[in-house]
C-alpha cells in the first residue's frame, strides 16, 4: 500500500537523513520515478523533505525533524522479539514485518544511539542451523503461527512416519525452532505433544478458542520433553582402546557417539574410552572404519562381530 511505503520512506530518511532516489527505490522495491512522486506527496503533507543536487546530493530530511509515527503492529512485535534470524523469520512469513519493526525502532532512537545499534548488526551475526542441516519446507507454518497467537483450535492433516496421513484436532500452544526444524506444541487428549511442522499437510482454523493451561510454560515444557526424549533413546555402551585421532573424532560435539569416560593418555597417546552408541550396528560400522587405530575391549559380542565382518570384507576384496 502507498501509505505504508510513504511511512517507510519517511522512516528511512529519519534514520539516514540523506538518501538518493536510487537507494530509496532499492530499499522500497519500486522505481525511482515512484520515489520522486512519493517525495512530492510527503512535501505536500507538510514533511520538510527536499532534494539536494550534486555528486553528494539526494533527498534530505532536516536533523531536527522527527516523526512520532513509530507504533509497532502486532506482527512487527512478534518479529522483533524473535531476533533477526533470517531463516526463522522467513519461515514464519514475518520478513517484511521484521524489517519494518527494526526500521521503526531505529527511527525512534536518538541519533547518538543509532550507531550503537548499527555496531551490533555489523559485528555479530547468529546463524542458528547446524552445518549439515537440510532446510525443511514448512508451508503451513504461517497458518500455525496465526492459530497460536489467536488462541484458535485447529484441524490439521499430519503425515506419519509410516507415510500415512491422519487428521487431528489440536489446541496449539506454541512453536519451537530446534536448529532449522520447527515443532508445534499442542494439547490433545489431555496431553501436550510435539508435531513436526514439515509433516503438517493442511491446516484449518476452527471457531473454538484455546484455553491455555495456567501452568504451561513453553520453554520449561520443551526442556522437559527433550530431556525425556534423549533419555528414551537406545544406548549401546562399549569400551575401547583408541588412538588420539579416534578420541578426537568421537568427542567432537554433535557426533553420533558420546564419549562418557576417557582415561589419561599413555606414552603413545592412546586412551581407554567408554563410548555410548545407539545401536550395536552403528558401533560396529564406526569401529571398522577406524581400522587398526581402535581396539574394542568390551563387550565380547561386539568383538566377535567385528572379527566376522572384517573377515567378510577381506574375503570380498580377495575374490577376483
Amino acid at each position: 500500500m502507498r501509505a505504508d511505503r510513504l511511512l517507510s520512506a519517511l522512516l528511512l530518511l529519519q534514520v539516514h537523513r540523506r538518501m538518493t532516489a536510487g537507494e530509496l527505490a532499492t530499499r522500497l522495491e519500486v522505481s525511482e520515478r515512484t520515489i520522486h512522486r512519493d517525495m512530492e506527496a510527503l512535501s505536500a503533507a507538510g514533511v520538510p523533505v527536499y532534494a539536494e543536487r550534486g555528486a553528494h546530493g539526494g533527498w534530505v530530511l532536516p536533523d531536527d525533524y522527527r516523526t512520532r509515527v513509530t507504533g509497532l503492529a502486532e506482527s512487527e512485535i512478534h518479529a522483533l522479539f524473535l531476533g533477526r534470524q533470517g531463516r526463522l523469520v522467513d519461515d514464519l512469513g514475518l520478513n517484511d514485518a521484521a524489517r519494518a519493526a527494526h526500521l521503526k525502532v531505529q527511527a525512534a532512537m536518538a541519533s547518538s544511539r543509532q550507531r550503537d545499534a548499527d555496531l551490533v548488526s555489523e559485528r555479530i551475526h547468529v546463524d542458528v542451523p547446524s552445518w549439515r542441516a537440510q532446510p525443511e519446507p514448512v508451508p503451513m507454518l504461517p497458518a500455525l503461527r496465526q492459530a497460536v497467537f489467536a488462541d484458535r483450535r485447529v484441524r490439521m492433516e499430519y503425515g506419519r512416519s509410516d507415510g500415512s496421513t491422519v487428521e487431528r484436532d489440536v489446541n496449539p500452544l506454541g512453536l519451537v525452532a530446534k536448529g532449522s526444524t520447527w515443532y508445534l506444541a499442542a494439547a490433545t487428549d489431555g496431553q501436550v505433544r510435539s508435531y513436526r511442522v514439515s509433516r503438517v499437510r493442511g491446516v484449518e482454523l476452527l471457531p473454538e478458542t484455546v484455553e491455555r493451561p495456567p501452568d504451561f510454560n513453553l520453554s520449561d515444557w520443551w526442556a522437559t520433553s527433550t530431556a525425556e526424549f534423549v533419555a528414551g533413546l537406545p544406548r549401546y555402551p562399549i569400551t575401547l582402546h583408541a588412538a588420539p585421532e579416534v578420541h578426537q573424532f568421537l568427542a567432537y560435539p554433535g557426533n553420533w557417539a558420546a564419549v562418557e569416560q576417557a582415561s589419561e593418555p599413555g606414552a603413545d597417546g592412546w586412551r581407554e574410552l567408554v563410548v555410548a552408541f545407539e545401536t550395536e550396528q552403528l558401533a560396529c560400522g564406526t569401529i571398522l572404519a577406524f581400522g587398526d587405530r581402535a581396539r574394542v575391549l568390551e563387550p565380547s559380542d561386539l568383538r566377535e562381530r567385528l572379527v566376522r565382518q572384517a573377515a567378510e570384507v577381506l574375503r570380498m576384496y580377495e575374490t577376483p
